[in-house]
């Protein structure tokens, strides 16, 4: 229950810790603020712009009509204009930058340094709500003055992203909590870039390798990106995963305040840990042991808990020792229902046994492919993403990501040769498996080290009894 009682102190306003080595994080595409979590990008305008011809001039501003064309120009200084302009836009915008900054094979070649130099600082630092702001909408959401429903709350945020930004609390039992609050005018401007073809574009084309005309796909896209403007789903589903992992000691998920969260207020568990960047510096062991426990995360996630969290963001990471990982931020999931949940099994259980007749089989009905070039193509790619568990051990490189992304874009060019009726739209419930895929491969390469990613797998299905 929230406290009504008039005796409880105005929370304290105090100044992020400096923190060693190590990120306090709780975010929504996870952006820790400046190299110790302290610093916030400052400007004269930090509100989000909401309409959609006001985001479409910005985009105009730095000479581009979609949000892939502000990443095609080859210069440091078109990099960092256009880093600025889609970390004031936020929303979809800001998503469009954060994946090309890690995604390998995303930006074309020849621009790709610049652009990933500058957009890793779109990671680093988002441009930030006022205090009164992010207060206005703890006070409106939870029901009560901000001094009674923390003993201790910073003003200033710890991380910031696309949806919300993150703040450091206390609780009046002493509990320290992360709180994740929507920034103002961002539901309005997350529907106006719904809306617009330059800004949706780039994302639904990332997800389903091509410029996307079905209306199914678009459909499903809009209905994930609007749940993550919703807390309270989030909460439901960040609980989830703490059950299908509850029992792992290399797994960690910050448990939900449910009393302090809403829809545009979430309040877990402060989370602590070092970095993808810093962990990449850490032995082999310790980056094997690592990977290992990313794997488990999402395909145990997958195939036993049937949700797939669909991004991973290199924020939403934080590393302990011996494998230890927290993960955070679970306002993208997609459920695995029915049919798809038994085919999808039945791929890596097929993949497991290096069946190749009979992983082309559950392929083939996961895509709903109906022969030809197109369903040899979708097959041959599906192939590859498994390599990792087909090939195990195995090291996935920076090269091997790349080069899904640059198969899945020739994919795209073929299609307009295809013999009509022959290309079938991704399926429903598919659209975000390629960012999965594209991205947590880049994260993975990071790490630099060879796993046995299939004994991982066998080892989590036998638990649950599906090998």
């Amino acid at each position: 229950m929230i406290a009504t009682g008039g005796d409880l102190p105005h929370p304290k306003v105090e100044t992020p810790r400096r923190n060693q080595g190590s990120r306090l994080a709780l975010v929504c595409d996870n952006a820790p603020l400046g190299s110790e979590g302290v610093g916030v990008r400052m400007g004269k305008d930090r509100k989000v712009p909401q309409g959609r011809l006001a985001r479409l001039a910005l985009l105009a501003s730095v000479g581009a009509r979609t949000g892939v064309g502000i990443l095609t120009k080859d210069s440091q200084g078109a990099a960092e204009r256009a880093t600025e302009v889609l970390g004031r836009m936020r929303g979809l915008a800001a998503k469009v930058g954060q994946i090309a900054s890690y995604v390998d094979g995303l930006i074309p070649e020849g621009g790709s340094e610049p652009f990933q130099r500058a957009l890793a600082s779109l990671r680093e630092s988002a441009m930030t709500s006022t205090y009164g702001e992010v207060r206005s909408i703890v006070e409106e959401e939870l029901g009560g003055p901000i001094d009674r429903l923390y003993a201790s709350f910073e003003e200033m945020p710890f991380a910031s992203a696309s949806i919300g930004q993150v703040h450091r609390a206390t609780l009046h039992d002493g509990r320290e909590v992360a709180v994740k609050v929507q920034h103002p005018g961002i539901a309005k401007a997350v529907d106006s870039d719904l809306k617009s073809a330059a800004l949706l574009e780039p994302l639904a084309s990332f997800a389903a390798g091509r410029k996307v005309d079905s209306k199914l796909v678009l459909e499903e896209m809009a209905l994930r990106l609007r749940e993550e403007l919703d807390y309270a789903l989030e909460a439901e589903r960040q609980e989830h995963f703490r059950k299908v992992h509850w029992n792992d000691p290399k797994i960690r998920i910050p448990a939900v305040v449910g009393d302090r969260s809403k829809s545009r207020v979430l309040t877990t568990e402060l989370a602590s840990g070092v970095t993808l960047d810093d962990l990449a510096t850490r032995p082999e062991a310790d980056r094997r042991a690592s990977a290992e426990t990313l794997w488990r995360f999402v395909f145990k996630g997958n195939l036993v808990g049937r949700m797939f969290n669909a991004d991973p963001h290199p924020g939403n990471y934080l590393f302990g020792e011996d494998g230890v990982v927290t993960f955070l931020d679970f306002g993208c999931v997609e459920p695995i229902v029915g049919d798809r949940w038994e085919h999808a099994l039945g791929l890596h259980k097929a993949a497991l046994r290096r069946d190749e007749d009979a992983f082309a089989g559950f392929a083939k009905k996961l895509l709903h492919t109906r022969g030809g070039q197109w369903e040899a193509m979708a097959i041959g790619f599906s192939r590859s993403c498994f390599e990792p568990i087909f090939a195990s051990p195995f090291k996935v490189t920076r090269t091997f990501a790349a080069g899904l992304v640059g198969k899945m874009k020739e994919m795209g060019k073929n299609v307009r040769k295809l013999p009509p009726g022959e290309y079938v739209p991704v399926p429903r419930g598919m659209v975000f498996m390629n960012r999965l895929q594209f991205g947590f491969y880049s994260v993975l390469a990071r790490l630099d080290v060879e796993a046995d990613y299939a004994e991982v797998e066998r080892r989590f299905l036998r638990e649950a009894d599906l090998l």
